[in-house]
């Protein structure tokens, strides 16, 4: 019997999961020149001013806007750190947690983008994963319905399903 996902199945938390998943390269990309070009920024500013007390005065009220920016950047930072310790706690703690995790990484994770499917395959296959194109797609549905459920946690939609299983009428 083929694993088909029906639509009122999939959570809608999946699709900001998916959504979120293939941005992440562009995200780390750009809070990595981000945070070096703050610190140039920064280093500019500094040697530029420190003879001058009105100007570092004005830096330290926050009259300066790399430090804005500053908090911005951290912001975003440590959403990316909340992230990358989800995915750590699916790949430590879920049953099939490292499987999901390499899919995922190929898919979306790795520095470097995979050209298509047959790619990421292959790379699977590298670390020992031999599995089919569709299978491939159905687990990679499966690692982002898991992660999606340790970023977001269960909705109350969710929660009603279990609560009603549980329930002795």
């Amino acid at each position: 019997m083929l694993f088909k996902i029906r639509k009122s199945d999939v959570s809608t938390h999946y699709h900001n999961t998916r959504t979120f998943l293939n941005k992440y390269r562009d995200i780390s990309w750009i809070l990595e020149v981000s945070d070096l070009n703050l610190q140039k920024e920064f280093k500019t500013t500094y040697e530029l001013f420190t003879d001058s007390p009105l100007v570092a005065s004005e830096v330290k009220d926050g009259g300066n806007p790399p430090e804005n920016y500053t908090y911005a950047l951290v912001r975003s930072k440590k959403m990316m750190q909340l992230t990358d310790t989800a995915i750590d706690l699916m790949r430590r703690k879920h049953k099939k947690g490292e499987f999901y995790y390499w899919i995922l990484y190929y898919a979306y994770l790795s520095p470097q983008q995979c050209e298509n499917a047959g790619a990421i395959l292959h790379s699977l296959e590298t670390k020992g994963i031999s599995i089919s194109l569709r299978t491939y797609y159905v687990h990679r549905d499966e690692a982002i319905e898991i992660l999606s459920s340790i970023l977001w946690g269960y909705t109350s939609q969710d929660c009603e399903k279990i609560t009603k299983l549980l329930t002795l009428d």
